[in-house]
């Protein structure tokens, strides 16, 4: 398949394949959450690798390595914007097979957002629980995992895959603003 005919080929339930990806992983995040709760709270850590990595029961009430301590609804302000925008982007990204991968990160982006949000609106707090001790590393989740490898994934995406013009889609405004994918749509 040529360059030209992976950016008009449409992707068939392109919506459905983000809903249901998102979904999978946000139920992950948040059994993985209450697996932490169940078996480590108020427990000694449970060391996978000694010196290395190690299951460790934490209440983060603040952003990355703390900051922001009790500011829940900065997180919730941000947050919503934050699904806002995802949003608004994916309804207006072409269905195409040349765009699945930015689809494919979004959905993992907006699923590590919510595993957080969830947690942040229903208890206040995000359930923390994987430690790598050799590093010293902040303890972190798996919703942190998602929104860390799919932010990495974008700038790869945008700086090596996409070019300016692959995001043209973005400024469209509608009356009489055509883009290629709307007057090539195969």
């Amino acid at each position: 398949m040529t360059a030209e005919e992976k950016k008009t080929r449409p992707v068939r339930y392109a919506g459905l394949l983000f809903v249901i990806m998102a979904a999978a992983m946000i139920a992950l995040d948040q059994i993985t959450k209450y697996a932490a709760v169940v078996l480590l709270k108020g427990k000694e850590s449970f060391v996978l690798i000694k010196n290395i990595l190690e299951l460790q029961y934490l209440e983060n009430r603040g952003a990355a390595w703390g900051m922001l301590q009790n500011r829940q609804w900065v997180f919730a302000l941000i947050t919503v914007a934050f699904l806002l925008i995802i949003v608004v982007f994916m309804v207006k990204i072409p269905k195409t097979v040349y765009y699945r991968p930015m689809i494919i990160t979004f959905a993992v982006l907006l699923a590590g957002a919510v595993g957080n949000f969830i947690d942040r609106i229903r208890q206040s707090y995000v359930v923390d629980f994987i430690y790598f001790r050799i590093i010293d590393f902040p303890i972190f989740n798996v919703a942190d995992i998602y929104v860390t490898l799919s932010v990495a994934a974008l700038l790869i995406l945008i700086l090596f895959h996409y070019k300016d013009s692959d995001f043209d889609f973005i400024r469209r405004s509608g009356a009489g603003k055509e883009t290629y994918h709307e007057k090539n749509p195969y």
